[in-house]
């Protein structure tokens, strides 16, 4: 058993929730209702492309550690 580690963003919803962004796999596309909820469901997305790429004999996908910092405009 290995274990991998994956950036990951919990945006909050405008109705309530967290998106999950995975950048290095964009694929992924999940949500929580709470923090916890959306922490499980990232885990469970990751775990499902990773249990894929092996069986399948693909790569798996490298952890993106983008950079992030905030952008002032002003108009």
């Amino acid at each position: 058993m290995a274990d991998y580690n994956y950036t990951v963003y919990f945006e909050p919803l405008e109705k309530g929730g967290y998106q999950v962004i995975v950048p290095a796999i964009p694929e992924i596309c999940t949500f929580g209702d709470t923090l916890e909820e959306a922490r499980s469901m990232a885990k469970d997305a990751i775990r499902c492309v990773i249990e894929s790429a092996l069986k399948e004999g693909e790569p798996i996908p490298r952890n993106a550690d983008p950079k992030q910092e905030l952008v002032t405009v002003s108009i």
